[in-house]
């Protein structure tokens, strides 16, 4: 799939691409740091239909709508085949005692036998993050292993 990037002299960035229906669906991303999704019509690729303001965190929810699933499911794919293997997403939540806390601090490969691959926040998958990785509320856990070691992983996120 083609993205293609559009200086806005004046406004920012412009990235979009074409969809399977001929729309364009894509966001500007505004100098001050602000985004907006847009969508063209279909009948006419040049003309906004959708345009809606978001936040930065609206635009990192978003992203992590969609890029999570797509990785789990890549993730599941690649693990079809070695029995007893899951993936799993998990939102580290406001009330997490690993919020503000390192990746090595849950203890979570000794404890569950389960590994943290990735990371989503704020729209951006960061692979393979070490011990030292600092967690944030509303950061979305990409963890695999064995379904007791992820119903485990759950517990300990939540819980300490």
């Amino acid at each position: 799939m083609n993205v293609e990037v559009t200086p806005l002299p004046g406004i920012g960035v412009r990235k979009d691409f074409e969809s399977g229906s001929g729309r364009r669906i894509g966001v500007v991303v505004r100098r001050d740091g602000s985004t907006d999704l847009i969508a063209s019509r279909a009948d006419d690729p040049d003309t906004c239909e959708l345009q809606v303001a978001l936040t930065q965190d609206e635009a990192a929810v978003l992203g992590n709508l969609l890029g999570t699933p797509q990785l789990v499911a890549q993730l599941q794919e690649e693990h079809r085949d070695l029995p007893g293997v899951s993936t799993r997403q998990f939102e580290l939540e406001a009330d997490s005692p690993f919020d503000g806390r390192t990746l090595g601090a849950t203890g979570m490969r000794t404890r569950t036998k389960t590994s943290i691959v990735a990371v989503m926040r704020a729209g951006q998958v960061l692979a393979s993050p070490g011990p030292d990785f600092v967690f944030t509320a509303g950061d979305v856990l990409v963890v695999v292993g064995t379904s007791d070691g992820l119903d485990s992983a759950a517990k300990i996120l939540a819980h300490g």
